[in-house]
C-alpha cells in the first residue's frame, strides 16, 4: 500500500498502485508504520518526502466501506487524527509532493507536511464535503486555518468546494511551488529536501518549533482523540 525509500537521510514515503490511494483503516497504519520506520531509522539531519503513485496523491476516505459499514468512518477519522499527529511531531522538516489529486482527508494529508509542492499539469485540491453533503469535522477547519491565512481562501476551500488547480493554489498560498509533470514535482520536492538537510538541525528542536507554531492544531487533534477515549 506504501513504500519507503532511503536515500542517505532522505525518506521517500510512496502511496503505490494507480487506484485513489483512498485512507481506509489498512492504507493509514501502513503510512503510520512507515513513520514510525523512519523515526527509528532517522540519524542526523533528515527530510520525508511523501507523494502517491498514479492520478491520485489521495482521493480522501474510503466512502464506499463507509457506506457499507457506517461505523468505519469513525475509525478512519480516529486513525487519521492519530497518524496526523504524530507527522506534526516527526523529528524532521516534511514535504508533501502532490503529483495527483488530493481530495478531502487526502488534501488534509498534503496541508499536514510542512511544504507542498505540486503538479501543475494534472490534479485539484478539493475539500469535497460541501458537495458530497457531508459536515466537515472541526480539526480540518482547524488545519485550514492555520495553514492558509486568507479568509477568502477558507471560503473558497471550505464553503465553496472550488477545485484549487497549482496555479490557484499559490495565488492563495496554498503550495509553496508548482512543477510540470510528476518527475519535475519529485525532483524539485528532492532537491529542497537536500537544502533543508543541508542545514543540519536538531529534529528534536525542529519538532518542538512545529508544535509551537502549530499548538491550536495539536490542540484540536488531542481534544477529538481525548474525547473518543
Amino acid at each position: 500500500m506504501c513504500t519507503l525509500e532511503k536515500q542517505g537521510n532522505l525518506f521517500i514515503l510512496t502511496l503505490t498502485g494507480d487506484d485513489e490511494h483512498r485512507l481506509n483503516p489498512s492504507l493509514i497504519d501502513s503510512i503510520r508504520a512507515a513513520l514510525e520506520r523512519i523515526t527509528a531509522e532517522a540519524t542526523g539531519s533528515s527530510v520525508l518526502i511523501t507523494t502517491g503513485q498514479g492520478k491520485f496523491f489521495s482521493n480522501g476516505y474510503d466512502l464506499d466501506l463507509a457506506s457499507s459499514d457506517p461505523s468505519s468512518l469513525q475509525l478512519m477519522d480516529s486513525k487519521l487524527k492519530s497518524l496526523i499527529f504524530y507527522l506534526f511531531n516527526l523529528p524532521m522538516p516534511t514535504i508533501a509532493a502532490v503529483t495527483g489529486h488530493a481530495s478531502a482527508a487526502g488534501f488534509v494529508l498534503a496541508m499536514s507536511h510542512d511544504y507542498v509542492l505540486m503538479r501543475k499539469d494534472r490534479g485539484f485540491l478539493y475539500m469535497s464535503e460541501i458537495d458530497i453533503g457531508l459536515k466537515i469535522p472541526n480539526w480540518f477547519v482547524t488545519l485550514v486555518k492555520n495553514k492558509v491565512k486568507s479568509p477568502v481562501a477558507w471560503r473558497d476551500v471550505v464553503m465553496r468546494g472550488t477545485k484549487l488547480t497549482a496555479d490557484m493554489a499559490i495565488k492563495q498560498g496554498i503550495v509553496d511551488s508548482a512543477h510540470h509533470g510528476a518527475a519535475e514535482t519529485m525532483k524539485e520536492a528532492i532537491k529542497l529536501g537536500e537544502v533543508l538537510m543541508a542545514r543540519k538541525w536538531n529534529g528534536k528542536v525542529y519538532a518542538h518549533n512545529r508544535r509551537l507554531v502549530f499548538s491550536d492544531v495539536l490542540a484540536a487533534l488531542n481534544n477529538e482523540i481525548v474525547a473518543r477515549l
